[in-house]
């Protein structure tokens, strides 16, 4: 056979893509299932809101507080551990603490990271602060549970709690998709981002800060409120959206 002909034989054979592409019908069940998902959080969290609204505690709160509460179960090291894990949604550190993490992402021109965080955490302060308003539930009284500090805003839902899942809960996502797999860097990144998560509403529980019931509601609507922002950033980041500008000053 020709050479010639050899090689133009196999160039005209079909290159099958080293990526797999998900199917169509796959990828709609995925989105028709997280979107069940979402649905049933966000009614889940209208009818707690409704009935916060119209209570200022629930009995399983109190019966939850009593026995969960730094002056009744007191473990060693279990209070200055709370006391820290509740420390950054405290006044004004988690401005600070978005600000400072969203110009390391862009020091190192991750602007889809640094963009996708701030509109997570700040919209979600926005919001829960209006839900406070809206919903306008006294905190837990110093009578029936102490009270670790004074705090005068409303408690419904926690303010911790929503910070937390809108800035690691974002941050968890970015470290999973874009550090290395199996690495150590990246299950310390993840591990680091998930705990405080976790922790932090069992922390504003036991402080006497929220009712079980606050913390509930926050982790249902910042949870969707995070898979929203998180929609958005692969958005921005598939189109580039932050990057055009950079790029076209490189051309």
């Amino acid at each position: 056979m020709n050479p010639n002909s050899e090689r133009e034989l196999k160039a005209s054979e079909p290159v099958e893509s080293p990526v797999a592409t998900v199917p169509r019908w796959r990828a709609l069940r995925r989105l028709l299932r997280a979107e069940t998902v979402y649905i049933i959080a966000l009614a889940a969290f209208a009818v707690l809101a409704l009935l916060a609204h119209l209570n200022p505690y629930f009995t399983w709160d109190l019966k939850v507080s009593s026995v969960f509460n730094w002056t009744t179960f007191t473990p060693p090291g279990l209070k200055p551990l709370m006391v820290f894990v509740s420390i950054f949604g405290n006044s004004w550190i988690p401005y600070a603490l978005t600000a400072l993490t969203a110009i390391i992402f862009l020091m190192f021109r991750c602007r889809s990271e640094a963009f996708g965080l701030i509109f997570s955490a700040s919209g979600s302060g926005f919001l829960n602060s209006l839900l406070k308003i809206i919903i306008a539930r006294p905190r837990p009284a110093h009578d029936l549970i102490p009270s670790y500090a004074e705090l005068m805003t409303r408690s419904f839902p926690s303010g911790h709690v929503t910070f937390y899942v809108s800035y690691f809960g974002f941050l968890f996502f970015v470290a999973y998709a874009l550090l290395p797999r199996g690495s150590f860097v990246r299950r310390l990144a993840l591990t680091l981002a998930a705990l405080p998560v976790l922790l932090v509403g069992l922390s504003r529980i036991y402080l006497g800060a929220h009712w079980p019931s606050d913390t509930v509601g926050a982790y249902l609507w910042s949870g969707v409120w995070l898979a929203f922002a998180l929609w958005m950033y692969r958005r921005w980041k598939e189109r580039r959206t932050f990057h055009q500008k950079a790029e076209s000053r490189k051309q």
